[in-house]
């Protein structure tokens, strides 16, 4: 299995799909790795949450790095966890760049994304408050509960009153 490697003159203790009960990053600290099939992206190094899996949506505090999964009318920005991160854990979420699996309910490709009533998951079906701003989806999935392949630029949401289409 490829996985991502660090694309820059850094140092890290923990691989990017790897979670530890120890904390082995500062809090925060955001590094780009690189895969042969997805291209470059960014991670930062956050606090899990329980029932976090890889693929997961999660929203931070950037004040203390905890996360939560993400979840309507939400605020604050937005990442992906790259392994089952639970609580009272430690690892790495992607920030920038794209990702195979985020996990996802019923989605068209090029749809812009919601949160939905399974906290830690998206689709396309327009939800006042709940976009991801900063998010797509670059593929179809059809399943109820499934992955899709998404593209995020540094995520966000606002629990802005406006859905929007742009």
């Amino acid at each position: 299995m490829t996985t991502w490697t660090i694309a820059e003159n850094a140092l890290i203790g923990q691989g990017i799909e790897d979670t530890s009960t120890t904390q082995k990053q500062i809090l925060g600290q955001i590094v780009r790795a690189k895969h042969p099939d997805y291209g470059v992206g960014e991670f930062i190094y956050l606090v899990g949450v329980a029932s976090t899996v890889a693929g997961s949506w999660v929203t931070y505090k950037p004040r203390d790095f905890t996360t939560a999964l993400a979840a309507g009318n939400a605020i604050g920005p937005v990442a992906i966890a790259m392994s089952a991160n639970v609580a009272s854990q430690w690892g790495w979420y992607l920030i920038h760049g794209a990702y195979p699996s985020a996990k996802s309910g019923d989605v068209n490709s090029n749809g812009n994304l919601y949160t939905t009533a399974t906290a830690g998951e998206v689709d396309d079906a327009i939800v006042t408050g709940d976009r991801i701003w900063g998010a797509k989806a670059t593929a179809a999935d059809n399943s109820t509960h499934g992955t899709v392949a998404v593209e995020i630029t540094r995520p966000f949401m606002n629990d802005a009153v406006n859905a929007g289409t742009s």
